[in-house]
């Protein structure tokens, strides 16, 4: 049977006629009241035994009892239609934060003349202790509505900054020489400074000196301490960048404002680039705001139909990268349409070929299954439904791909329908490289150096760095 919701006109409405509704203030609710009316004061900036709101017991909050007054002319009493032209409220008591208060209001006098009801109020704890009181002047409707009542929409509350975890794990590491490739946008040379004020890098810029310092004073970033080395065009930009490596005056190279092809044609061509016997791949490191934790999608941005021995380097440099930022030993799920092996999908045959090559030691330092349909990688009610049984399925913390399209879809997928925040690295070269979009913000830029500084710092130490996922 539908839920309906339905108003009374003013004709219809009698003196004592009362609505009630129950509500309850959780943590979530108070950040995003404080989000919509930007009064700070409703948060307890300072967690302990006392609160530090206004009144102890998430006492700043009180105002929301008055709230739940309004809410009552507006959808109960007389609801639809209504228009509160006045209202006043004694606050009484602290509202506790997790504690549910039920406001009730009460019909005391109609106003022919005008239209206007007087709606005495009260909120009260589950005790009977009252909240909060006062009146309410309300225009009642005078026509009949009645419809469907929807869900109301779900508000999302980023409270775990776990890009700022990251750059955390970094303080006391030491910066890393990097070599930034053309970074002739506001963004990327805003995120090269921003990372080495940071101590994440020690920036070398390169490109056309003009157009460099012409940005800086636009965007009043001061240059003047760090290295610079003039270059004519973006693809001469990454040539230097790549030299600098092989000179040993860069520890990283930071893609800035040029193409992508441009920068990883010096880093991949045979003779002169930074190859090492290990195939180079992508990894996005996302932080997913609804979900609880880290996600790493290889390859999205490199290697296009990526064979059953690129996979294995592909999923050896994920490994290596979830070390790097405190996983002793990630789950690995390799991606398919579907979670049975056959030979209609060749991505399901090399997923049961990857997870054996793991068995024999081929690939090493996770735990791999496959193939896993996306749902069923990260959803463990998903795995349940289907009856998957495996360390990984529903915990994936990896997730491989079958080819760049559809690793890139999932990535930005992510990003702009999900809110998801991601950082960029390329690894299996010489030196980790800050893989980033042009279209990224300057704090994607910070994070995928925090990411670098990590990976550097795993690979001198050859130890995993302390967890930062709880």
């Amino acid at each position: 049977m539908n839920n309906f919701i339905e108003n009374k006109t003013f004709d219809e409405i009698t003196v004592g006629d009362q609505a009630s509704l129950t509500r309850t203030l959780d943590q979530d609710g108070v950040e995003a009241l404080a989000s919509l009316t930007g009064n700070f004061n409703l948060i307890d900036l300072n967690p302990g035994p006392k609160d530090s709101s206004m009144f102890g017991q998430g006492g700043g909050q009180a105002g929301w009892a008055a709230v739940l007054f309004a809410s009552l002319a507006g959808t109960r009493l007389p609801g639809l239609g209504s228009v509160a032209q006045r209202i006043e409220v004694r606050l009484r008591l602290p509202v506790a934060i997790g504690l549910p208060i039920t406001a009730t209001a009460t019909v005391t006098e109609k106003r022919p003349e005008s239209g206007a009801v007087m709606l005495e109020c009260r909120a009260v704890d589950p005790g009977g202790a009252e909240i909060a009181s006062g009146w309410i002047e309300v225009l009642a409707p005078k026509e009949k509505m009645r419809f469907e009542a929807k869900d109301m929409p779900k508000i999302q509350v980023r409270r775990e900054d776990r890009f700022e975890a990251l750059l955390e794990a970094c303080t006391g590491l030491p910066p890393l020489a990097c070599a930034v490739a053309h970074p002739c946008s506001p963004d990327a040379l805003r995120g090269a400074i921003e990372a080495a004020q940071r101590g994440l890098i020690d920036p070398i810029l390169i490109g056309p000196a003009d157009k460099i310092k012409a940005l800086a004073d636009q965007e009043r970033l001061d240059i003047s301490s760090y290295r610079f080395i003039p270059a004519q065009h973006s693809h001469h930009s990454a040539e230097r960048a790549v030299a600098l490596v092989h000179s040993g005056e860069a520890q990283a190279v930071m893609k800035g404002s040029l193409h992508t092809d441009e920068l990883l044609a010096e880093i991949v061509k045979k003779d002169g680039g930074l190859r090492t016997e290990r195939r180079i791949s992508h990894c996005f490191l996302l932080a997913v705001p609804t979900f609880s934790r880290w996600i790493v999608i290889t390859d999205a941005a490199i290697n296009i139909n990526p064979t059953l021995e690129d996979k294995a380097n592909i999923i050896q440099n994920a490994i290596d990268l979830a070390h790097a930022i405190g996983l002793a030993e990630p789950k690995v799920a390799i991606l398919s349409a579907v979670e049975t092996v056959t030979n209609k999908i060749p991505s399901t045959l090399e997923a049961g070929a990857l997870c054996k090559m793991a068995d024999r030691g081929q690939i090493v330092g996770g735990v791999l299954d496959g193939p896993l349909a996306f749902d069923n990688a990260i959803d463990e009610e998903a795995a349940k439904v289907k009856g998957i049984h495996s360390p990984v399925a529903g915990k994936a913390d990896i997730l491989v791909v079958p080819n760049l399209e559809a690793g890139n879809m999932v990535a930005k997928q992510l990003t702009f329908m999900a809110d998801a925040e991601a950082a960029g690295i390329v690894l299996g070269a010489r030196v980790p490289v800050m893989l980033t979009s042009r279209a990224d913000s300057a704090r994607s830029r910070l994070a995928s150096c925090a990411v670098a500084v990590l990976f550097a710092e795993a690979q001198r130490k050859g130890a995993f760095m302390q967890k930062l996922v709880g």
